[in-house]
């Protein structure tokens, strides 16, 4: 008889503590200051409430759960689980899957950190795939490898309406961001691996959709070696920053440009990513599906 194994993330993984209850997952709740004051995502810190600080000014800073809390919640979920597969944000955008690759080695094997380089709609994917296999017989170690060797299956293109929260964050110079919001440009970033860069600018919202399309749809094609791929071979997902609207048109869009596509996921994006490129950001992404 296989392990019982548990399954742990963080809420950049867009998957609120409710819908956690409900697929049986445990969510930290990424830590925020809001003008010094700390909050927790989807705890104390809604959406909307989060968004509204943004858009007053508020100094928002980023954090990573307290290695107490992490430890904590491991030894309660050992009480009842044999292994934990631990599937944190990305270790290229956050200290937090390092911090948890460190804390585990005081576990004994039983905690498995996984390092794929996922966040918000993929990671969350990760962590669908990652139930799947511990349904499959797959021990927590043999989970955290399969993951890993698909970690670069799958990838995120982000439109970013205003250049106001990069330029702030520092993530690019004030003269660009000013060139920029001039000229009305339309970046549009890419997660693929480790990193998040620049991928291409545009001049429209329009043609920023059309870009990340076919972006992602030659990203497929690479993934599998192959102009023509089934639908059913991966995941197709759509995130966005308080621009709900706008997505459901993409999403049509989307499904449009690739046939045979009927499940596109849409969720809002994490509000770690939602703090360095603000309000009004679309993102395409894909997962390959780990059959």
């Amino acid at each position: 008889m296989g392990k019982h194994i548990g399954i742990v993330t963080d809420s950049n993984s867009g998957i609120t503590q409710k819908q956690g209850e409900e697929l049986g997952v445990s969510v930290l709740p990424m830590p925020f200051t809001v003008n010094g004051t700390p909050y927790f995502e989807d705890i104390n810190l809604t959406q909307e409430q989060f968004y509204a600080h943004l858009a007053s000014g508020a100094d928002i800073a980023t954090s990573q759960p307290s290695p107490e809390e992490v430890m904590n919640l491991w030894k309660k979920l050992l009480e009842k689980y044999d292994e934990l597969v631990h599937i944190p944000m990305s270790s290229g955008l956050s200290g937090s899957c390092e911090t948890a690759m460190l804390l585990s080695e005081e576990f004994d094997g039983r905690v498995q950190v996984v390092n794929n380089q996922r966040i918000s709609v993929t990671q969350r994917q990760s962590v669908l795939d990652a139930q799947y296999l511990a349904a499959q017989g797959f021990s927590a170690k043999q989970i955290k490898e399969t993951l890993e060797a698909k970690k670069m299956e799958s990838g995120i293109y982000i439109m970013v309406d205003t250049l106001k929260y990069l330029r702030k964050g520092g993530r690019i110079t004030p003269a660009a961001a000013a060139l920029g919001t001039v000229l009305r440009l339309k970046p549009v970033l890419k997660i693929h691996g480790a990193r998040l860069d620049a991928f291409a600018k545009a001049r429209t919202v329009q043609q920023a959709k059309t870009l990340m399309i076919n972006a992602l749809k030659n990203d497929i094609e690479q993934c599998f070696g192959r102009k023509e791929v089934y639908p059913s071979l991966y995941h197709l997902e759509i995130a966005h920053t308080q621009n709900e609207a706008a997505a459901m048109e993409l999403r049509a869009q989307l499904m449009e440009a690739i046939p045979g596509s009927k499940e596109v996921y849409v969720d809002c994006l994490s509000l770690s990513v939602s703090c360095h490129i603000g309000p009004g950001a679309l993102a395409v992404a894909f997962s390959r599906n780990i059959d």
